[in-house]
């Protein structure tokens, strides 16, 4: 059983990352380390080592995309979860994001008192705990 315990929020929005990393610490009880950019997250990851990545898909410079493929290319088979966090999320544009092999999307804007429980039920959902 892969427990949920370490999230990197990566989120080009300060007001977003602050409400989120409240929101999965205070109510959730995770670990969060926040990245203001895909290249941010890049250096982050290889010392925090998460067991999640909640990914913003719009940012400047790296959007979330390309975030996931280098993540990808830095962990190797060792790549963690993620989840997508979005604002875009047409039918085609959420089935684009699973394709690419995101556990779920979650629509922004999401309510911080339930966000904790949306990713945690996603988690278990995708870890059969």
């Amino acid at each position: 059983m892969d427990t949920l315990a370490k999230i990197l929020m990566v989120e080009d929005e300060p007001d977003i990352r602050a409400i989120a990393k409240l929101a999965l610490e205070a109510v959730g009880g995770y670990t969060v380390e926040l990245a203001s950019s895909g290249s941010e997250a890049l250096t982050l990851y290889p010392t925090f080592r998460p067991d999640l990545v909640l990914l913003d898909v719009m940012m400047p410079g790296m959007d979330g995309i390309e975030t996931l493929a280098r993540l990808r290319e830095l962990a190797g088979d060792q790549a963690p979860a993620v989840i997508f966090m979005t604002a875009k999320v047409q039918r085609h544009e959420i089935e684009r994001y699973l394709s690419l092999g995101a556990l779920d999307v979650i629509t922004k804007p999401f309510d911080p008192m339930t966000l904790s429980a949306v990713v945690r039920a996603i988690w278990e959902r995708h870890n059969g705990t």
